[in-house]
């Protein structure tokens, strides 16, 4: 673990400033945790875990945490990481096993999975957030850690990617949703939809909209089929 003394980390060190930090102090593979779609009602979770060569000159330009990025620079860093990483490794979480085994369990996971599966065994590991137990080596959980470190930036970039493409493919399946757009989250159209069609086989039953949506469509079909049954008219 990271020993009691402050000055660990340089003012002007950006993104790449607790990797060096670690590096300095003997760990020379640190390696990077996050996730995408925690939030999302719809669609896979998806975790990635990467390990970036060290120096100045492998730094990656624009690399910060994927939701402050334009899709464009998402796209073109999602390539560098893969290209030039030491070892990188994505996991997809699929709705019913966050619906059999809850979210947090399966975001803690889904890291776990992602840094056990990198080729090049890390020293020293950091996550986005949440702790994650069981590792081996020690680790920091880190607070808005895709803003603060490098190897999680990196890795939310590659979740975020790997998921909205996934969330894309999905949208040629179930395009009544708008998955394309809005990549499974609840917005006020997906709403919209989700109430309108009820949940889709990708839908996270466990969620509350979804499962009010789910009631609601069920609670209408009821009744339709009642009056059907017998010959009633509204």
């Amino acid at each position: 673990m990271l020993s009691p003394s402050r000055p660990v980390l340089r003012v002007d060190g950006g993104v790449y400033a607790l990797e060096r930090a670690l590096q300095r102090r003997g760990f020379a593979v640190v390696a990077g945790a996050d996730e995408a779609g925690r939030g999302a009602c719809a669609g896979p979770l998806v975790a990635a875990a990467v390990v970036l060569p060290d120096g100045k000159r492998a730094e990656i330009e624009g690399l910060t945490d994927s939701k402050l990025l334009t899709p464009a620079t998402r796209d073109r860093i999602f390539e560098v990481v893969r290209a030039t990483a030491v070892a990188y490794a994505v996991v997809v979480i699929e709705p019913d096993e966050i619906d059999r085994r809850g979210l947090h369990v399966c975001n803690v996971a889904a890291m776990r999975r992602a840094l056990a599966a990198l080729t090049a065994r890390p020293a020293y590991v950091l996550t986005d957030g949440f702790p994650v137990d069981g590792l081996g080596v020690p680790n920091l959980a880190v607070w808005k850690g895709d803003q603060v470190a490098a190897c999680v930036a990196a890795a939310s970039v590659l979740a975020k990617v790997s998921r909205d493409r996934i969330m894309t493919q999905l949208d040629m399946v179930y395009p009544q949703y708008g998955f394309a757009l809005h990549k499974g989250y609840s917005t006020a159209e997906h709403q919209a939809a989700l109430e309108e069609h009820g949940p889709s086989p990708v839908h996270r039953r466990s969620y509350q909209n979804v499962a009010r949506a789910e009631r609601g469509r069920n609670g209408t079909r009821g009744v339709a089929e009642l009056t059907a049954s017998t010959g009633l008219r509204g």
